[in-house]
């Protein structure tokens, strides 16, 4: 008992120490953005969402290097990019007024991003059926298969970037960028010790209970490192900033599956993806994209029955997992 309730305790304390971390960061990553001029969707697809998933990516380095689970990270991953989708727009619709969408969100983020899960199961199947070791059950990756997400997340930048060369920018000299890039860095370190001590106690809660380390990084990490995403879209939403608040949630999801699990792979020279567990989750990220998609884009808003869809969505998601988890279903094959 006294074991998991220090366990438990240590993710709490994680959460908070994240979501402070979290607050450094949004803070100075707002200024500088505001300093160098960028535009409102290039501010919330590249800058906030690449800081703000640095817990994710820092859960995939520390459950990699320091712990040996490279399963772990990856269900961070998957669980936070679904947990991004389903929870952080519908908690930012119902806490704003209204969360109004663009036709530029639906036809470039929300279409690249299908384009990155998809790059994503190529690789997946390249690394099944083409690299040695690989099977129908297990994928193996190297770091040739890693580099293909990352050439295609260089091309996500790369159109943001011509975006923001045609913006012109409103003259500032109110912010500091020494003090904020200072700032910025003190957000990130913060972020990383708060995911350390997540990684241990979802580790110690995976052993309590007897069960695999990849539930755990599908729900209690992915939900502990989306914190900085939460956080970040729900307040643009209530400061009227829809733009913000969803490119971020989408540019954030394009970063951890073209960029976080590539490191991954990267550090450990080798990874081994199971492929029965791979495809069904990957599959309801999949399906879960498209509802998001289809609510966003019809009368270009979110609605709160929208919204309450999709948490509804993820609640069923955890209780799948959960249950397959635990040997009360079996569906997925390798949980």
């Amino acid at each position: 008992m006294a074991g998991l309730l220090g366990s438990v305790a240590l993710v709490v304390v994680a959460t908070a120490v994240i979501w402070k971390g979290s607050t450094y960061f949004e803070r100075a990553a707002e200024r500088l953005s505001r300093y160098y001029g960028l535009p409102v969707a290039v501010h919330g697809a590249i800058v906030v969402a690449v800081g703000s998933s640095f817990p994710e990516i820092s859960s995939v380095v520390i459950s990699t290097v320091v712990h040996d689970e490279f399963s772990l990270g990856v269900g961070a991953i998957v669980g936070s990019a679904i947990f991004n989708l389903l929870v952080i727009p519908a908690l930012a619709a119902l806490s704003s007024q209204e969360l109004r969408s663009t036709r530029d969100i639906v036809h470039k983020d929300a279409q690249f991003y299908v384009i990155s899960i998809l790059i994503l199961f190529i690789v997946f199947a390249l690394g099944a059926t083409y690299v040695p070791g690989g099977t129908n059950r297990a994928a193996i990756l190297t770091p040739t298969l890693a580099a293909i997400p990352l050439v295609t997340y260089g091309i996500y930048v790369f159109l943001h970037q011509q975006d923001a060369s045609e913006h012109v920018a409103n003259e500032t000299n109110s912010v500091r960028p020494g003090r904020e890039w200072g700032m910025l860095g003190v957000g990130l370190v913060v972020i990383t010790v708060g995911v350390e001590g997540m990684v241990r106690g979802a580790l110690s809660l995976g052993v309590i209970f007897d069960t695999p380390t990849f539930l755990w990084g599908l729900t209690v990490i992915a939900a502990g490192t989306s914190l900085p995403d939460a956080f970040v879209s729900i307040r643009a939403a209530k400061d009227d900033d829809s733009v913000t608040s969803l490119t971020n949630v989408l540019g954030s999801n394009t970063f951890n599956l073209l960029v976080a699990i590539p490191v991954g792979v990267l550090l450990a020279g080798r990874a081994t993806i199971d492929f029965l567990v791979a495809i069904p989750t990957m599959g309801f990220l999949g399906f879960a994209t498209l509802v998001f998609i289809v609510f966003i884009r019809t009368d270009l808003e979110l609605t709160d029955r929208e919204a309450y869809t999709l948490l509804g969505l993820y609640v069923v998601f955890v209780c799948w997992m959960t249950l397959e988890s635990v040997g009360l279903i079996e569906t997925v094959s390798g949980i």
